[in-house]
């Protein structure tokens, strides 16, 4: 159908409180978005004239997410006055006035929940005319759901919630999976009429569908053959079991397109990253936010990357990146800590117990070992030392320094920036460098070192070392 004639509501204004948690149900995440942001994306790729979200509890901070990352929805917040029945009624008002077609309702805990599966609702409403069409599922233990009750025919007759459900009606297993498509005009002359006499005291949309049976209007009840497209997060052990399921399908799909996953159990990818062909993900590797990992690469085991770049043909192992670019033919790791703002050219390596932040460092460079290199700009194929400290703090101030192309740095070397190191220059060992190497110098801490002879068997007498030492130069 045209867009200009389909509307989406999300309910999200539930407290959450099995949750049991400061921070509002629909905003604890998986796969890299909040369980509100999972179903706001698939209402927004429906491509509906309105995307309505209706909130209540914790406004503030779902209003700052939801126009944060989906600012062309339209917030409606539920008054005072209990139920999905009148969230839905709420959400009617975001409508414009001329509005006519089809409402979708759906809700803000059900992640995986598809554009595919709702598209089809859609169709099939459409085609019969229908008041309404519901997704319905069937569960081995159907506790907490209301419960679908058909006539002889099979066809749909009500939705009984299970506090007000008889005995025997909680027997029933095909259950209301909670997601809606209503005829506009039938659903706003239903909430109209349906009230809040019931258990619970509230106004339940589930109540919609018999008044629109009572008009005449037919009302489909669809069974979903794969119930995780309608399953609910209420607690945190239901969050890790939808979390788990998503994992497990990023993955499926990953490999599918030709990404070598060794170990799914242990692998997890968020949504919004994108891996190319012939990428190879080992054991206890995490993908997570805006990552991209290029054709070839290999990540793994043990690595944490987040929001960050990766070229084709890297290697990343035991380490963890975040916010940062790492070119084509690179190395990094193991036991690397890269932080934001670095930048790793093509062909360099960032090695064993090595910590960057803020730093560019230039195609075939090279920090292999035991070093920090914080607020810097390294050249081309320039190999730092092993145990080498970018000194960027003054205690006060950060400051940035500047490594030329084709420096060799010495072993167990201090940057005191801001410093520049001209192309080609060398640093002996154990050189602290406070002021500007020109291209091509050798720069020296110069101060001789001294021996005092015999000073072990003076000064540690009766030890094994002076015992040794007496016996070398018997």
């Amino acid at each position: 159908m045209s867009e200009q004639h389909l509307a989406v509501i999300v309910l999200a204004a539930g407290e959450g409180t099995r949750m049991r948690s400061s921070t509002p149900k629909v905003l604890h995440e998986i796969a890299g978005l909040p369980l509100l942001g999972h179903a706001l994306a698939t209402a927004t790729a429906l491509g509906a004239q309105k995307v309505i979200p209706v909130i209540r509890h914790e406004a503030e901070k779902l209003e700052a997410f939801i126009n944060a990352y989906y600012p062309n929805s339209h917030i409606i917040h539920q008054d005072e006055i209990p139920g999905t029945g009148r969230a839905v009624e709420c959400a009617l008002s975001g409508l414009p006035a001329e509005f006519s077609g089809a409402v979708v309702v759906t809700s803000g805990d059900v992640p995986l929940l598809d554009v595919q599966t709702i598209e089809s609702m859609i169709d099939v409403h459409l085609q019969t005319s229908a008041g309404a069409t519901l997704l319905t599922a069937s569960f081995s233990d159907p506790t907490g759901y209301g419960r679908i009750i058909r006539d002889q025919d099979g066809l749909f007759g009500s939705i009984v919630e299970e506090r007000d459900a008889t005995e025997q009606e909680r027997e029933i297993t095909e259950v209301n999976a909670g997601v809606y498509v209503f005829d506009f005009k039938a659903l706003k002359n239903a909430l109209a009429a349906i009230t809040t006499h019931n258990a619970a005291g509230e106004k339940y949309l589930t109540d919609v569908a018999v008044e629109i049976l009572k008009t005449g209007s037919q009302v489909n009840a669809l069974q979903v053959s794969d119930n995780w497209l309608v399953a609910g997060v209420n607690n945190r052990v239901q969050l890790q079991q939808v979390s788990s399921e998503l994992n497990r399908r990023i993955c499926e799909g990953w490999m599918l397109a030709g990404v070598t996953i060794t170990q799914p159990e242990s692998t997890f990818i968020d949504v919004t990253a994108v891996l190319a062909e012939d990428v190879t993900l080992l054991p206890g590797t995490h993908l997570k936010g805006i990552t991209r990992i290029g054709q070839g690469s290999t990540i793994g085991p043990e690595v944490v990357i987040t929001d960050t770049q990766v070229g084709s043909n890297v290697s990343i192992t035991k380490s963890q990146v975040s916010g940062s670019v790492i070119e084509d033919d690179s190395t990094v790791g193991p036991f690397s800590y890269i932080r934001p703002g670095t930048h790793l050219g093509a062909g360099g390596k960032i090695g064993t117990f090595v910590e960057t932040k803020n730093a560019v460092i230039g195609t075939g460079s090279k920090i292999p070992h035991l070093s920090y290199v914080g607020d810097a700009t390294i050249g081309e194929h320039t190999n730092i030392g092993a145990g080498t400290i970018f000194a960027n703090y003054d205690g006060v101030n950060k400051h940035h320094s500047v490594i030329g192309s084709h420096v060799r740095s010495g072993s167990h070397n201090v940057f005191v920036a801001p410093v520049t190191i001209g192309d080609g220059a060398y640093t002996a060992a154990g050189t602290v460098v406070r002021k500007d190497v020109e291209p091509g110098a050798l720069a020296m801490s110069v101060a001789p070192q001294r021996n005092l002879a015999e000073w072990v068997i003076a000064k540690r007498p009766n030890t094994a070392s002076a015992d040794a030492a007496k016996k070398a130069t018997e």
